[in-house]
């Protein structure tokens, strides 16, 4: 055994073998062995979770484990072979093995805080590999864990709509306001607009429609908080209405009516957020266009949930007095117009069943209309409003003068037929 050593001022003693140990190697890997249980059995929610974070926690956690493993095994060295270390109280065995398992305990604690307490959201500093991962997920397209992912993008819906890109009305033509040269924009920005295309994957819309809707909640509730209308989510939007036309079992069909779906029925929270709101409907464009191959093979529970959002939309169109010309509006119309195109079948049918869907079909349009009207009632008649009159002879006259001139001229229609009818008798009695 070495005795005490100096060299230029800086003593040196060998490491006392039978010393208090608390932290070695072995302990170590009995901790180790529990964190590859946890990391192991951990579903993919909390993978995402931990790929998301807003620090590389998968390659800090792969350096602090290799570190301590390496240093607790060169200590447990070191202390067998009793070999030299500096003299004096700076760093003490005992410190030493409490710095090398704080280390380990500091880093179980990170992993399991943004895997189990504070999950990560959509931010700054993780959105590059927020994209990336997400992006892995749905292109790998398991339902099983698309259905998990549709879950956890709840948590980033009001973040990805905040850092995204509002182009307003001037959306379609990716210009800005003032035709001013717009420069690159910031990362968290860019990847934001890239994801909103990317969550529009049909896959995940019916993903969510069936097991999340809560996310399409989030969403559309941040845009109408935020009004920020002009996001890329037209995609989305559209699917996500499709999807849930299409599935039965949806939202639009238990968001009816109160008698049948209790009290969400009663305040339809997710249909409100997306249809009661006409100025977002509009500015979005895409709500309300069904898609072309799948309308054609629609019944009339499927039309009669359609028609019910459209008269969602019209409400607050109505109630609201926009009074401008509606394209959404004016493309659902024309939607709806198609619902009865086969109505031709029923001629000559002398006995038709009450539940044939063409006549149920048929029902669902001319009770759309009545509610329709119904609506419009309700609104009194603008007092800005100009009435079109499709007469030749009193166009672009005022209201007041068009009805006298209207009126003086079929006075004088029936005068000259009074007159004619009367040339012609007399004719015939000479």
């Amino acid at each position: 055994m070495v005795g005490e050593q100096c060299f230029g001022g800086f003593c040196f003693i060998p490491l006392d073998g039978s010393g208090l140990k608390f932290f070695g190697f072995s302990e170590f890997l009995a901790g180790l062995a529990l964190m590859v249980l946890a990391w192991t059995i951990a579903d993919v929610r909390y993978r995402f979770r931990v790929r998301t974070a807003p620090i590389p926690l998968q390659g800090i956690t792969f350096s602090v484990v290799t570190a301590v493993g390496m240093l607790t095994l060169l200590t447990d060295l070191w202390r067998a072979e009793q070999w030299l270390v500096p003299k004096g109280n700076l760093l003490t065995p005992g410190s030493w093995q409490a710095l090398m398992g704080g280390l380990f305990f500091l880093n179980f604690v990170t992993w399991t805080w943004f895997a189990f307490i504070r999950p990560s959201t959509y931010g700054r500093h993780n959105a590059r590999r927020f994209a990336r991962t997400l992006y892995q997920f749905i292109l790998k397209g398991s339902p099983a864990e698309l259905a998990v992912i549709a879950d956890e993008l709840a948590f980033s819906a009001a973040a990805l709509v905040r850092h995204a890109t509002d182009w307003g009305r001037l959306k379609n033509y990716r210009i800005t306001p003032n035709n001013e040269e717009r420069e690159d924009p910031p990362k968290v920005e860019g990847y934001a607009n890239d994801l909103l295309l990317l969550i529009a994957d049909r896959r995940l819309c019916r993903v969510i429609i069936e097991s999340s809707p809560g996310t399409a909640l989030a969403f559309f509730r941040a845009m109408a908080e935020t009004r920020k209308y002009g996001i890329q989510v037209e995609a989305f939007a559209n699917n996500i209405v499709n999807e849930a036309i299409a599935n039965k079992d949806s939202f639009l069909f238990h968001e009816a009516e109160g008698y049948q779906s209790g009290l969400i029925g009663y305040h339809k929270p997710l249909s409100q957020a997306m249809f009661s709101n006409y100025e977002m409907v509009e500015a979005i464009g895409t709500f309300l266009d069904p898609d072309i191959d799948g309308k054609r093979v629609w019944d009339a529970a499927q039309w009669e949930a359609y028609c019910r959002i459209v008269l969602m939309t019209f409400r607050n169109y109505v109630e609201k007095g926009y009074g401008a010309h509606s394209f959404v509006l004016y493309r659902a119309k024309s939607n709806i117009e198609h619902a009865v195109f086969d109505l031709y079948k029923l001629n000559g049918v002398a006995n038709i069943a009450w539940e044939d869907d063409l006549q149920a079909r048929l029902r669902v349009i001319v009770r759309f209309i009545k509610d329709a009207v119904g609506i419009l009632e309700e609104k009194d008649v603008p007092d800005n409003l100009q009435l079109r009159i499709r007469f030749s002879v009193v166009r672009r006259l005022p209201i007041g003068k068009a009805v006298d001139d209207r009126s003086r001229l079929m006075a004088g229609v029936g005068q000259r037929s009074r007159e004619e009818t009367a040339d012609f008798g007399r004719e015939r009695s000479a």
